[in-house]
């Protein structure tokens, strides 16, 4: 079957994407084929958690997780299988992975050799930005300064081998759904590129005559939220900041290798479960803010499905998202014309007061010693979960519309709903036992010599200033698997937990009814004699911790003492927690589709450590007959995007408390 080619198809206004990937490389080999027969012109690789965070499939931090979020990759003959059938020197590939990043390209710069492909026109992207792993999306492995130079070190390589590869995109997509302001997301995102511009000019890998060709290969991925205005806005202000950069900086005086380069996707975390058809308009706006600027445009777009507040969207989904990019591009004018906004007085105001806000944090980061420094002293995750609390109190006020959740909640029945069971993408249990099989099958058959001989190089390599990308190579043709790659760095460079930022963070004084539920805080706490505690966990592998946060953050508003140890917890380690603190509830927050493999552990390990008593609650993307399913094995609440009141959260927490240590329902004067 013939594909569109991107680098053919001279028609195009941008690299039309789909993120996808999920259960297993042949079932996301069909779905890209299928994608790109519909017209689809580039592809956008989702990674499983455990490929994202450096485990193979039968790793025990990976149970529940295989082929969730995404596909699992653990080897060479998973990449292999991702891409059958598929021109690699014809694709422009996005690859979202960071902290193996090196890895998985080393994997697909070897399946290209393998079908006879000039690496040097392979054109496409792997993410590969740390720093925003620590800040917001939570994938992170090692340790910052150790992550930087994994960075350094590809960037260096592909300047030389893949040339037309973008080794780092910068992506300040998660900060805005972290908390981050305009103003932060822009300075964030430019304090990262400093960072790792710097460490690249300062390893000496790369002739200072070729630096311009390292800067024309920095790429940024961004978000486009549903402020219209604001977003477009943002852009601009963007590409004013990186030209003035690299050229006062880093002095590129070419002004082509100055051109600011980005993808986006717009707000997925914006989407809603309540009314979730309104959900399309959103997608919409939000696209338009990138597209309509012809200076200041988007190079490729991927959209996100109505329906993501609710699971994981089925292919017909997927292929209405990308008819809305078609739609835009070849049906309508909007493209046919010079920059729109050229002349207008209240976007260069709105542009430059961004410029002028982002210069200022990004002095103050620079001050605190650059990006690194910032995430070490938790100076920049500390202002994305304040500013975070700040939206969600704007939004629970009222102060901010959002339509269908906290106004306009009348609503007609949803025929798209009408059987919810099937609205929405499900993963086969099966799937992660005959992943697990297969990575076995793959150590068992492979030849063990050049295993343990590439694994040796790679961590003589590791400790010393080398290269790692020509060790990760060898590793990747002979065979190695994902989880040993990532290990053996562990070995060398240890492993590493972020700050939380919640202790920073405070929901201010609040409302009457937060006031009223530190009175039944006070009340039940006083009670039972002695504070409440509340343990707040992220068990498996999913590392999106906003929602965890903010309800730490208003636990703690009202009274609670919080218990909370960040991401990337075991159940094991969760029930621990409960034990050591004596906690009255744990909640458990779970957006990957794990649920009903991570929450069950907890249950039982609580039971068989004597906490029968201790209630837990559940928070996350859980689709209703999973949320009735957890309820029947004994979770006593199950909360959902729709339940958008915090502190009505809390106030659901306090009566289960109640509940479980038979107080009765009124709360006592």
């Amino acid at each position: 079957m013939p594909f569109p080619s991107a680098s053919k198809d001279r028609d195009r206004p941008w690299v039309m994407r789909t993120y996808a990937g999920h259960s297993s490389p042949a079932e996301s080999n069909a779905l890209y084929r299928r994608n790109l027969a519909k017209g689809q012109t580039g592809l956008s690789v989702a990674f499983d958690l455990p490929t994202q965070t450096g485990y193979d499939p039968d790793d025990e931090l990976a149970v529940g997780e295989v082929g969730k979020v995404g596909v699992p990759v653990s080897h060479l003959g998973d990449m292999r299988a991702l891409f059958d059938g598929i021109p690699l020197d014809e694709m422009n590939t996005s690859m979202t992975i960071n902290a193996p990043a090196m890895w998985l390209l080393a994997l697909y710069q070897a399946v290209a050799e393998e079908h006879g492909h000039d690496v040097t026109q392979l054109a496409g992207t792997t993410q590969n930005d740390i720093i925003k792993e620590y800040l917001s999306r939570g994938t992170y492995v090692f340790p910052p300064a150790q992550s930087m130079r994994l960075i350094t070190d590809m960037v260096a390589y592909t300047v030389t081998a893949l040339p037309r590869w973008n080794p780092i995109n910068i992506c300040s997509y998660h900060l805005q759904e972290a908390g981050a302001t305009p103003v932060q997301e822009i300075a964030y995102a430019m304090s990262t590129a400093i960072a790792v511009l710097d460490s690249v000019r300062d390893s000496g890998q790369v002739p200072p005559e070729r630096f311009g060709d390292v800067v024309a290969r920095i790429s940024f991925f961004v978000n486009a939220g549903v402020r219209f205005v604001e977003e477009m806005c943002k852009m601009r202000a963007f590409g004013q900041l990186w030209d003035e950069l690299t050229l006062e900086r880093y002095g590129v005086q070419d002004a082509k290798r100055r051109r600011f380069r980005y993808g986006v996707q717009v707000n997925s975390l914006g989407l809603t479960e309540a009314q979730p058809e309104n959900n399309v308009q959103r997608i919409v706006l939000e696209m338009l803010a990138v597209t309509l600027s012809r200076d200041a445009r988007a190079r490729a777009v991927q959209l996100p499905a109505w329906n993501e507040a609710l699971g994981l969207p089925r292919p017909w989904d997927q292929q209405w998202s990308l008819r809305l990019q078609q739609v835009l591009a070849f049906e309508t004018d909007l493209l046919e014309y010079e920059d729109l906004f050229t002349g207008s007085v209240v976007v260069e105001r709105k542009v430059a007061e961004l410029v002028e806000g982002a210069r200022a944090e990004i002095a103050r980061v620079q001050e605190l010693g650059g990006a690194v420094t910032a995430v070490e002293s938790g100076y920049m995750k500390g202002q994305l979960v304040a500013s975070l609390a700040e939206r969600r109190r704007r939004m629970e006020s009222g102060e901010d519309v959002v339509v269908g959740v906290n106004r306009f909640r009348t609503t007609e029945p949803n025929p798209l709903l009408a059987d919810l069971d099937t609205a929405i993408q499900t993963v086969d249990p099966a799937v992660e036992a005959a992943a697990q099989a297969a990575v076995r099958e793959w150590r068992a058959q492979r030849a063990p010599g050049p295993v343990q001989e590439a694994l040796d190089a790679l961590r003589a390599a590791a400790g010393t200033d080398e290269n790692l990308m020509a060790a990760t190579l060898r590793c990747a043709r002979a065979g190695v698997t994902t989880g040993e790659w990532a290990g053996v760095l562990r070995e060398v460079f240890g492993e590493y937990r972020a700050p939380t930022g919640v202790a920073a963070a405070s929901a201010g004084a609040g409302d009457s009814s937060l006031t009223e539920v530190r009175e039944m805080v006070r009340a039940t706490a006083a009670e039972l004699g002695g504070r409440l505690r509340f343990l707040v966990g992220k068990p498996g592998l999913d590392g999106h911790s906003n929602g965890a946060e903010q309800i730490a953050v208003r636990a703690r508003d009202a009274g609670f003492e919080v218990v909370y140890q960040g991401i990337r917890l075991t159940p094991a380690q969760i029930v621990s927690a409960a034990v050591e603190e004596d906690v009255h509830v744990v909640g458990l927050s779970v957006l990957s589709g794990s649920h009903l493999q991570v929450v069950p552990a907890v249950l039982d390990g609580l039971r068989a450590a004597g906490l029968d008593d201790v209630p837990v609650v559940v928070g996350g993307i859980v689709p209703d007959a999973d949320a009735r399913r957890l309820r029947e094995l004994g979770v006593a609440r199950v909360f959902t995007p729709k339940d958008f009141g915090i502190t009505d959260i809390m106030a659901e927490v306090v009566a289960v408390v109640r509940e479980a240590n038979g107080l009765a329902a009124p709360v006592p004067a």
